[in-house]
């Protein structure tokens, strides 16, 4: 009995420590994708989608968003920034609400729904047909220290995509889509808001790139 009373007891003082813990809570953002604005289909994130094509050459065609891949580094959830020094760390007791190729897989086939260049947008894997695949790399999603003067980091975005017929899988097109976007200030906040903006940015472009095959007759 004295036995299972300390540890009882100790199991007790255990989980007053846990409950007491001092370590900051975990903050988790999250991106919108926040609509096309200007430009080749355009579109506002309540936009309908056309069922055919604005030249009259008939139905849209359809398109598959295969899970992007990402460079060492940045397949996680954790929030990154490269330093002074040029090492890659991050952002402390903070994380996406996903590994960062779900996250941006997301971004983008809402980007590409709210173009209404496609008949349907579909994500990886679908039981459904498409007629293109989209294949996007994350090269670069940091924060950028290495640059700032006064300690105010700036946000880049860079993907590389790769379009091509889901039979035969045969590659049409290869393209970079990149934005750089300054943050306001070096608060989290500030920097997420950053990373908003440089990824919807980047994603306009892959939208405005893949809306070319969607118009075109063949």
């Amino acid at each position: 009995m004295i036995r299972f009373a300390s540890i009882v007891m100790l199991l007790f003082v255990a989980g007053c420590t846990i409950l007491q813990s001092k370590a900051p809570p975990q903050q988790i953002y999250f991106l919108r994708a926040t609509g096309l604005e200007g430009g080749n289909g355009s579109a506002g994130p309540h936009a309908a989608q056309p069922a055919h094509a604005s030249d009259g050459a008939g139905p849209l065609p359809s398109i598959l968003v295969s899970r992007p891949s990402a460079d060492p580094g940045l397949g996680s959830e954790l929030i990154m920034l490269i330093r002074s020094d040029n090492r890659l760390d991050y952002f402390a007791a903070s994380r996406w609400a996903a590994d960062l190729p779900e996250v941006v897989e997301t971004l983008a086939i809402d980007t590409l729904r709210e173009s209404g260049n496609w008949s349907a947008v579909h994500e990886s894997p679908s039981p459904y047909l498409a007629d293109y695949l989209l294949d996007i790399n994350i090269r670069r999603f940091e924060a950028d220290y290495t640059a700032s003067t006064n300690g105010v980091p700036r946000v880049n975005v860079v993907l590389d995509c790769t379009v091509a017929h889901r039979r035969g899988r045969d590659v049409i097109t290869t393209f970079v889509a990149e934005a750089a976007v300054q943050a306001s200030e070096n608060r989290l906040a500030a920097v997420v808001a950053a990373f908003e903006q440089a990824a919807n940015q980047a994603l306009a472009i892959v939208a405005k790139r893949t809306a070319e095959l969607a118009r075109s007759p063949g």
